[in-house]
């Protein structure tokens, strides 16, 4: 009897991402019970018989909705079903001011699979994002206007993180549970219009597959993975720079201002959130001006980045200060 195609295809997924571990290799599965993650920790388990891989089935409860603690309870009951080696829950703790709800959640989550990763001396963990995921994150980064690094998408794999199933559809990884039987849980939240992400999965991705045709969620995950080699070959050449423009006090004008300018906001930016400035609320404004001290200085006195942070150009150098209380 043949495989099912959608459970091969995340079987595929997990063998390709994983054909450089050795024998024996531990692992972190992160599983919300979600059908995304469910599939992935099937497929890890089934995979990592050949190889003698140590599994460990990780559900973080967010504490955000009523019953999560019971939720977390049934996660770890599936994964031991499923075969894991072992499983792990923790709690996190959403509190993170100046972030978003949902950011201020995923900063909770990687910081506790942060944790159970050591805990377990695992070479990597795995996240169940899929390729519809990344098509969500490519088409919010373009009505952002967020540039090439955020239109580049989600990465296959950062730090110890790997994500196995990007080139796999939801509908596949739903597909997959169903052939093996497996009970999912469905986030309200992936469906609450309230949030960004929901919006653009329920409304608008529909609303581009009937205007456009299918293969729009294909288009733009292949759209990413197009970007993702020229802006990591980009961002190589200004961590290059940024060590050439650095001086004791910040960096130099003149060498900044020799840089192609690609180069040169990559290398602002990263100077900027080196002295403090958030990643995540550094946008293109903030680059632009800071180039201006650069590129069109005519005596203006400082900008103002967030983080209580300041730019500003004396004696030839970019320096970066703080302009108030320490957030």
């Amino acid at each position: 009897m043949s495989l099912h195609p959608s459970l091969a295809a995340v079987r595929h997924g997990v063998r390709r991402a994983l054909a450089d571990l050795d024998p024996g290799a531990r692992l972190v599965v992160a599983c919300s019970g979600g059908a995304d993650s469910l599939a992935l920790a099937s497929a890890t388990v089934h995979e990592g018989r050949e190889h003698g891989w140590y599994v460990v089935g990780a559900t973080v409860d967010h504490a955000l909705q009523e019953g999560s603690a019971e939720r977390a309870e049934r996660v770890v009951a599936q994964l031991a079903l499923l075969g894991v080696d072992e499983t792990v829950s923790a709690r996190a703790t959403v509190d993170a001011p100046g972030l978003g709800p949902e950011a201020a959640a995923r900063a909770a989550r990687y910081a506790l699979l942060d944790q159970i990763r050591e805990r377990f001396e695992a070479e990597a963990v795995l996240l169940g994002h899929t390729r519809d995921d990344q098509a969500e994150t490519v088409l919010m980064g373009l009505a952002r206007g967020s540039g090439g690094r955020s239109v580049a998408g989600m990465r296959r794999a950062f730090d110890h993180y790997r994500r196995p199933l990007l080139d796999v559809s939801r509908v596949d990884t739903i597909t997959a549970c169903q052939v093996e039987g497996l009970a999912v849980w469905d986030d309200p939240h992936n469906s609450d219009p309230a949030f960004t992400r929901a919006r653009v999965r329920g409304r608008v991705l529909p609303v581009l597959e009937d205007e456009l045709g299918p293969g729009v969620a294909e288009a733009l995950a292949r759209t990413a993975d197009q970007l993702r080699g020229d802006m990591d070959l980009l961002d190589a050449y200004a961590e290059q720079a940024l060590a050439d423009a650095s001086v004791e006090a910040g960096l130099s004008v003149e060498v900044l201002s020799g840089l192609a300018a690609p180069i040169r906001s990559r290398v602002l930016r990263a100077a900027a959130v080196a002295a403090g400035a958030p990643s995540g609320e550094t946008f293109h404004q903030h680059v632009v001006a800071m180039d201006a001290l650069v590129t069109d200085w005519h005596g203006q006195k400082w900008v103002d980045l967030p983080g209580h942070l300041r730019a500003s150009r004396r004696a030839g150098v970019l320096r970066f200060g703080h302009s108030g209380p320490t957030p």
